[in-house]
């Protein structure tokens, strides 16, 4: 086990912003820099995880009641703490997670109209407090969001899992559920650096990489990326 702790990086946005994809080029250029990195999602990221994700995520689960998704959200959590993410930090790894507690109070706290002092009480009780280092929010167009996620969506193969049923939410649920991301990174500034995800991707990959550089002191080559690109 590594004497020293890793780093906790989460992504976050709106469904379509391109987060899985600014996930994977990150953990491969911190890999090239000899990093050891964890690579996961929520909800998922552990076997109880995956299942609980498909029943959250499949457009046929109908009549689930907010409070009842945001439980099976921190369910969905709670093991991802104790069986990836922290035996990831404590052997010295970096972390990065599509989605942590952000998502929760940005989707059911926001989107649901939830409130943000239900999801930040389970997430003390549930979840020990637990904060990223770094959180890369990723801003974007609600409705070109929305609209990639429904394309990506339709286009999967029947036999792969349904995961659509929040994308068959309105614009008033994602503008909710935007405008509380932005909430939460004017309460956290110095945790959640807000990134204009609406260029190209090879453009938000060399922002994120020069806010993993500037903010966590991770060796990247963002200033390679800025001006290559």
């Amino acid at each position: 086990m590594s004497s020293q702790r890793g780093k906790f990086i989460t992504f976050e946005g709106l469904d379509g912003c391109g987060k899985s994809t600014q996930l994977e080029l990150l953990a491969d250029e911190l890999r090239k820099q000899g990093h050891a990195v964890v690579v996961t999602r929520e909800p998922g990221g552990t076997d109880t995880g995956e299942k609980i994700r498909r029943l959250l995520l499949d457009t046929r689960t109908s009549g689930l009641a907010p409070m009842a998704e945001l439980g099976l959200m921190f369910a969905s959590r709670a093991q991802h703490i104790h069986e990836v993410i922290l035996p990831g930090l404590n052997a010295g790894r970096i972390v990065l997670c599509d989605r942590f507690t952000d998502s929760s109070e940005a989707y059911q706290g926001g989107g649901r109209k939830l409130g943000s002092k239900v999801v930040l009480e389970l997430h003390r009780v549930l979840c020990g407090d637990m904060k990223p280092d770094l959180t890369i929010l990723m801003d974007s167009d609600v409705a070109a969001s929305v609209e990639r996620a429904r394309r990506r969506n339709r286009g999967r193969d029947s036999s792969e899992n349904d995961e659509g049923r929040f994308e068959k939410e309105n614009r008033a649920f994602f503008t909710r559920v935007r405008n509380t991301y932005l909430e939460i990174a004017n309460r956290e500034p110095e945790r959640v650096m807000v990134v204009d995800a609406r260029g190209t991707p090879a453009k938000t990959h060399a922002k994120i990489l020069q806010v993993v550089s500037k903010k966590l002191t991770i060796e990247t080559s963002s200033r390679k990326a800025n001006n290559g690109r």
